[in-house]
């Protein structure tokens, strides 16, 4: 009895020889929390289908390895651009459920992306806040970046990482090259998560801040709607999308660029045949890693920014905020 104990534990995910802590972490408390939600309902649902995007990707990959490209290009793309971001969630998607698999591959990778995703959200709530001054706001997303990058132990580095580990390794852009609307997906949802601080912050009225929101909306409903020719060909970097949000929150932006290409390089990873099965959660972790750490693979803050510029804004799906 007790051998078959010992067994059925080890097939558990999360215990003995494969555990990992689960150390999810809630919102940082303020007055401000849920802000966002409460004034613009409709874009902060879309994040909540979102969520699932991300998750349902990485699901697919590794549950589905030799799973035709059409299952994501065409099945999953059809259902989240019709369906789900059409009618998101009303509540936050508990991603391991959708991902239960990839869950049990990579926890730690869902553990530093929700932890960013919460930095992402909180700082909406900030600027979402019509009690605050301005000057209040910037004060506390400030203090909202201190307390992510004090939790050392899954914050992303606030340096610039080198491009190169997104598209120079022996296996980058091989996700982007074979589900390449999926991918353009994916940088949309990007783009409007940087791009919606910039109305936010530069409308000078909660009327205009609102307009504003509706529009920076509206220009990601142009991406999909268009889809595949409207969709961001190159990874959208905030400097470009959102330079107001950058000048006030340096930091926090090169976080969330950060966060962003560790999203290609697992979708990468995941897709790649030059590393196999048995060693795709190690190059997860090694990825992991490599983002956390700010002193090497990095790039100067000017070389940063114009890379952004040199992309191009416009294949990134334009500056936020902007009618095209």
């Amino acid at each position: 009895m007790k051998r078959l104990i010992v067994g059925m534990l080890l097939l558990l995910p999360g215990t003995l020889a494969s555990q990992e802590r689960h150390d999810e972490q809630f919102y940082r408390p303020g007055s401000f929390n849920w802000k966002f939600l409460h004034e613009y309902p409709d874009a902060a649902r879309l994040f909540n289908a979102f969520d699932y995007g991300h998750a349902v990707l990485y699901e697919t990959l590794w549950s589905h390895p030799d799973a035709p490209a059409s299952l994501l290009e065409q099945e999953r793309f059809a259902y989240l651009t019709q369906n789900l971001l059409r009618r998101p969630p009303r509540f936050g998607v508990v991603e391991q459920a959708v991902a239960p698999e990839y869950a049990r591959l990579a926890w730690r990778a869902m553990l530093m992306f929700d932890r960013a995703h919460v930095l992402h959200r909180q700082i909406y709530d900030v600027y979402s806040d019509e009690k605050l001054d301005d000057s209040t706001r910037i004060a506390l997303v400030e203090r909202l970046t201190d307390w992510y990058l004090a939790d050392s132990e899954y914050a992303l580095a606030a340096t610039p990482k080198a491009m190169e580990l997104m598209d120079g390794q022996a296996f980058s852009q091989v996700f982007r090259k074979g589900y390449p609307r999926f991918n353009g997906l994916i940088w949309a949802y990007h783009w409007l998560q940087v791009g919606l601080y910039e109305p936010l912050i530069e409308g000078r009225s909660p009327a205009e801040r609102k307009a504003g929101v509706q529009a920076t909306v509206a220009q990601f409903w142009a991406m999909v709607d268009s889809a595949p020719s409207r969709l961001p060909s190159v990874m959208p970097m905030t400097s470009a999308v959102a330079p107001a949000f950058t000048a006030r929150h340096l930091r926090a932006a090169i976080i969330f660029d950060n966060l962003h290409m560790l999203h290609d390089i697992i979708s990468d990873i995941l897709v790649t045949d030059q590393i196999p099965r048995s060693g795709k959660r190690a190059a997860i972790y090694a990825a992991l890693r490599e983002f956390q750490d700010g002193k090497h693979n990095t790039m100067e803050l000017e070389h940063w920014r114009m890379m952004g510029e040199h992309m191009g804004v416009e294949k990134m799906g334009g500056r936020a905020g902007v009618e095209h």
